[in-house]
């Protein structure tokens, strides 16, 4: 896959794509593989073993052996001339730590459990923060935790519409899952993220770029060796809500109950 020649286009203006855009514009052009590794080698990624980390073609996975074990084994990730696996990839290149700790607690589950129909609750969680996560940054404090606490409730009027000032200088969400990325190509009202929810420092709103993508990797790569990752630490956030990532954001656009849906009660 040449960069020059997406399968697709992609809008690098849309701010979905921030946390991957700068990774993106510094691979230049070429074939796709060759320039990943060129990334991949000029900061010294690696695997949880230590392995330096290469992207490879998909024929170079052995057949019956799973997709994160091999990663986990050899350090190389199998690589697809498709959005998908280059959504990954540079997934790779931005959040190197968090990407290591999730293939790492996968390779376990497989070593473990085998591959088998049902993945289990563990792989399932670190499967759905893979493919489908969003990191909600806020700031650590009584009004952070009061906006958290609207968005778990489905308070979306209070959290993304009357709280909408405080996107930017108090609360930023940065895409994760490669294959949220991919489905936000042909962006729809009804795409909802697995949302994760980190506490900050208000200093970390005023840092560089670079500095919160570290940030974000450190705190939530030390947090996933420490916790048992579990399905309900999410919280759902159709991401087309995040104020200033869709046109027409008024009250009735929140309003809209088929994608912004009430919480279930349960008695």
């Amino acid at each position: 896959m040449d960069l020059a020649l997406e399968p697709e286009p992609v809008d690098w203006t849309r701010p979905w794509y921030d946390a991957v855009r700068p990774a993106y514009a510094r691979l230049g052009q070429g074939p796709l593989i060759e320039a990943l590794n060129r990334a991949s080698a000029a900061h010294a990624l690696h695997n949880a073993a230590g392995q330096p980390l290469r992207f490879v073609p998909q024929s170079a996975l052995p057949e019956g052996v799973a997709y994160e074990a091999f990663i986990g084994a050899t350090g190389n990730v199998p690589t697809r001339d498709n959005l998908h696996d280059f959504f990954n990839a540079l997934v790779w290149l931005t959040f190197p730590r968090i990407k290591v700790q999730l293939n790492a607690l996968q390779a376990a589950q497989i070593a473990l459990a085998g591959v088998g129909k049902s993945r289990g609750p563990a792989r399932d969680a670190a499967t759905i923060f893979d493919e489908n996560a969003a990191l909600l940054v806020v700031t650590d404090d009584d009004t952070g935790r009061a906006h958290v606490a609207a968005l778990r409730n489905h308070d979306w009027y209070s959290a993304l519409y009357a709280g909408r000032a405080r996107f930017g200088p108090q609360a930023q969400v940065w895409s994760f899952g490669h294959a949220l990325m991919e489905k936000l190509v042909a962006p729809r009202k009804a795409i909802t993220a697995h949302t994760r929810v980190l506490y900050a420092p208000a200093d970390f709103f005023a840092l560089s770029f670079d500095e919160r993508r570290a940030w974000i990797d450190a705190t939530v790569s030390a947090q996933l060796r420490d916790e048992e990752l579990a399905t309900a630490s999410f919280t759902p956030l159709p991401v087309l809500g995040v104020p200033g990532w869709w046109e027409g954001q008024d009250e009735a656009f929140y309003a809209d109950a088929t994608v912004f849906r009430p919480k279930r009660r349960t008695e």
